[in-house]
């Protein structure tokens, strides 16, 4: 369109420039570079505003008025309070300008709320998040010299790798724990309303959590749900998986000061450990933790720093054993028994970030539970089994099958997967708010638990971290689905591959999918008492023996993902709760005049595409 403006208005003598204009009056507009663009004060199709002379303003031809202008206002999300700042105007015009982005909407208006993601690296940048943090005060930031040694250092966390990450005494971390203390004392005297519930979260966003007696600084790392997500504690370095109601959001009055203090989690590492060690054990793990977390006057030497990685090389210290090299953690670590490898062992489960155990017993019962009764009741037994690992691990207890209507009788049901009328996958609509809220709580668990060595067996039931989403409730966020949608599922497993791969079928949701061996953990018993939701079904009223492609696929687009009502033909039961079929009448009750039955579409279907062939 612009090369065709560009030859109407440049060689077309009979067009003349405008001799007076109205403000909002629509114009072609001889712009820098012999460009013609489409103008209304500022240009519509670019988003900037600039002056220009009269004599380079021509009417615009209509024309040119069919394609629709191009240039869509949009806020980012996270840095509305900060949209004065001259400061982060600079750092967003300079990441964004004349650049390609993936946009997630979080918020559709006039204005949108938009997340830019940058994906033109091997990883996906979230420009919103480093925006704030490009903006953080500099003078407020640790930089650790080579060969300096500091005192009454904090390690905050430990990773199964062997990383940590340590609070250093400085300038930031003060600033940091005095706004935190007025934070506490703002929200005691404001008695804290619905307004600072996190009503909207995303990836970057950074908020406030509130653990062990005090509120701390989190960013939001991944979505999982509109109930469940990832986060890092910015100054100590843990990540956990939290709730969204227990998220809070960080005052306006006092966001512009919390934003200005870098992360006062500085990472690192052991210096000049021995090669023959490798890789990390459950046990020397464990050792470090319980020699050093959470200890507050510790002491490092810091032997190098890696600023490509953002690691510091340390020796650490405990205080009887300050400064002797011979006697610190690195030398004491290096002690052969912690470093033999051992199948099966679980790490500790319970990071700084985590909520206290709740003492319920591992073996209540949450069948006759619904709603947040359910949820309580789940979560409460979870919390438990976190810090206990007796909990049992059967692999003979399975639950009772899913509820399903008699035949003659109706029920509510969800389609999760349609091959063709002769096979779908049926789920039991009035139990798809606890099914939302197992995953929830699988999420929760699992993502607390470090990996357990599992020697599966075929035809065996475990939990499985696949990558998709199933669920009509959720939405995908953020620029990359799969990533994002990283769930645990119930899964029953159907082959051992050779490629460190196993084909699992999910319970739940009917799909079959190939996922790592390293992602098959055992299903605890609590996540065995809901019966498994997904149920094989046959459509009734119609006979076909084979489904051609075009057929099922119309079968699909009319079925799929959609909730419907089952008239129940035959239930057809089983040993196995996964091979029980049921035969059902599916009715497309969405409509407000009629109600769609899908025998009677997919019959008349068939009539129509026999006169054709």
């Amino acid at each position: 369109m612009e090369d065709e403006m560009k030859e109407y208005y440049s060689k077309n003598s009979k067009v003349t420039p405008v001799q007076t204009v109205q403000i909002g009056q629509l114009l072609a507009v001889n712009a820098e570079e012999d460009a013609w663009l489409r103008a209304q004060v500022c240009y519509v199709d670019y988003g900037f505003s600039e002056n220009v002379e009269k004599s380079k303003a021509y009417k615009l031809n209509p024309k040119f008025c069919s394609l629709s202008f191009q240039a869509t206002k949009c806020k980012l999300a996270g840095l509305e309070v900060l949209s004065d700042d001259p400061d982060l105007v600079k750092v967003v015009e300079s990441l964004t300008c004349g650049k390609i982005f993936a946009v997630e909407i979080l918020e559709k208006a006039d204005i949108p709320l938009v997340v830019l993601y940058d994906t033109s690296g091997e990883d996906d940048i979230n420009i919103n998040a480093t925006c704030l943090k490009a903006i953080c005060d500099k003078s407020l930031e640790v930089h650790l010299q080579v060969d300096a040694m500091y005192t009454n250092v904090r390690v905050t966390n430990i990773c199964s790798d062997g990383t940590l990450y340590c609070q250093v005494p400085c300038k930031g971390l003060n600033k940091l724990n005095d706004l935190l203390h007025k934070i506490e004392e703002y929200f005691h005297c404001k008695h804290m309303t619905s307004e600072y519930f996190v009503s909207l979260p995303f990836c970057g966003k950074i908020c406030l959590f509130h653990c062990k007696g005090k509120w701390l600084r989190v960013e939001i790392t991944n979505v999982h749900s509109s109930r469940a997500l990832d986060v890092q504690f910015l100054d100590s370095g843990t990540v956990t998986s939290v709730k969204v109601s227990e998220l809070r959001e960080i005052p306006p009055r006092f966001f512009q000061e919390m934003i200005a203090v870098p992360p006062q989690a500085i990472k690192c590492c052991l210096a000049d450990l021995p090669q023959s060690i490798g890789m990390w054990t459950p046990d020397a793990v464990l050792w470090l933790r319980d020699s050093v977390l959470n200890c507050s006057d510790c002491s490092i030497k810091v032997t190098k720093v890696d600023e490509t990685r953002g690691i510091a090389h340390i020796y650490l210290f405990t205080p009887k054993n300050f400064p002797d090299p011979h006697r610190s953690i690195n030398r004491q670590i290096t002690n052969a028994d912690l470093w033999k490898h051992q199948k099966d062992v679980f790490l500790s489960a319970i990071s700084s970030g985590a909520s206290s155990p709740n003492s319920k017993s591992a073996n209540t019962p949450i069948l006759g539970n619904t709603g947040e009764n359910f949820r309580k009741s789940l979560s409460d037994i979870l919390r438990k089994s976190l810090v206990d690992h007796s909990s049992s691990f059967s692999m003979e207890e399975l639950p009772p099958p899913a509820h399903l209507s008699k035949p003659g009788e109706h029920m509510d049901v969800y389609v999760p997967v349609a091959c063709h009328p002769g096979y779908f996958v049926v789920q039991p609509w009035q139990e798809i708010h606890k099914l939302e809220v197992l995953m929830e709580e699988m999420i929760l668990y699992y993502s607390m638990s470090e990996e357990r060595h599992v020697a599966v067996e075929k035809d065996q039931v475990y939990a499985a971290k696949v990558e998709n989403n199933h669920s009509p409730e959720l939405q995908t966020f953020g620029p990359n689905a799969t990533w994002i949608a990283l769930r645990w599922y119930r899964v029953l497993l159907k082959g051992i591959l050779t490629n460190g791969l196993v084909s699992v079928y999910e319970l739940d949701y009917g799909k079959h999918e190939l996922v790592s061996i390293r992602k098959v953990q055992p299903l605890l018993d609590v996540f065995r008492k809901l019966p498994f939701q997904a149920v094989t079904a046959q459509l009734a009223g119609v006979k076909c023996s084979q489904w051609s492609e075009e057929a099922s696929m119309v079968f699909r687009n009319h079925v799929e993902k959609k909730p419907l009502v089952a008239l129940v033909q035959t239930v057809i039961e089983n040993t196995n709760p996964w091979d029980r079929k049921v035969v059902v009448y599916l009715v497309d009750t969405s409509l407000p005049d009629t109600d769609i039955w899908i025998h009677d579409f997919m019959s008349e279907y068939l009539v129509e595409l026999s006169k054709v062939n």
